[in-house]
């Protein structure tokens, strides 16, 4: 990963080498503003105490598992260390959700809450659906976004390759769409092929981890060369994903 990073950021643009003036527009109001808000701060009150959190949990993973820990029992604190997303990418999400005003978000992989609670917090009148495989972990966020006094979540806990067909079928059309789990290819394409006969124009598909794997990899690529894809940005950590009809295909790597 550190020679894909290094690759990325040798090769990425700023907003001052973007040509599109939706990306362009996506890049310097909503990527690129790094203007603290009211909403970060109790949210990152949270994952301080998570941090310190000396409770042991049995951990269901149904994916590709964790980079850095496999054992079945894990201690809250480093969950919260390393299975969450970073402040920076938590509030980047909250943003895109803020700016695109979704009215139903779907987030597969909850863990411990803390995006969850960033998604809910942008989009207030929004439902926000988060599927989780492992009922202790998703037992914890419950308590999290109940202590955050949030409203507008429901949790699932299942097997995404179950649930998420269950969510898109009652679902008219799909509006923001967060996937980090299950890294593998197969599963990640089948994700995206599954949601996106629903993405509508305005929608965002945004997926997590792209580079976590050579299949990982793969499937960023094919999902960027599918033909409804017109608009792709590769900010490394996470892809985002648009099917703008008119839109010029085009692929976009931004350093973040």
């Amino acid at each position: 990963m550190v020679i894909d990073y290094l690759k990325h950021w040798t090769t990425a643009k700023t907003r001052h080498g973007v040509h599109s003036p939706f990306v362009y527009q996506l890049v310097d109001k909503v990527i690129y503003d790094f203007h603290a808000k009211t909403d970060y701060l109790k949210i990152e009150e949270l994952r301080a105490v998570l941090l310190k959190d000396k409770r042991v949990i049995e951990v269901t993973d149904l994916g590709a598992g964790s980079a850095f820990n496999n054992h079945k029992k894990k201690q809250v604190s480093l969950i919260a260390r390393y299975a969450l997303k970073s402040s920076k990418l938590a509030q980047l999400l909250y943003r895109l959700a803020k700016h695109f005003s979704p009215g139903v978000i779907i987030e597969l992989g909850t863990c411990l809450g803390i995006t969850t609670a960033y998604l809910a917090k942008a989009a207030p009148t929004a439902k926000v659906i988060s599927v989780e495989g492992c009922p202790q972990t998703s037992r914890i966020a419950a308590e999290n976004l109940n202590q955050l006094g949030i409203v507008n979540t429901q949790l699932l806990v299942g097997n995404f390759d179950t649930v998420l067909p269950e969510i898109i079928n009652q679902a008219d059309s799909l509006d923001f769409i967060f996937i980090d789990g299950n890294h593998r290819k197969d599963a990640t394409l089948n994700y995206f092929n599954w949601c996106l006969p629903k993405l509508n124009a305005n929608g965002i598909l945004i997926f997590d981890d792209i580079y976590w794997s050579k299949g990982m990899k793969e499937a960023w690529k094919e999902i960027k060369d599918h033909p409804q894809v017109s608009v792709t940005i590769d900010l490394f950590w996470i892809g985002l994903v648009f099917i703008k009809e008119g839109q010029v295909k085009e692929d976009f790597k931004i350093r973040f």
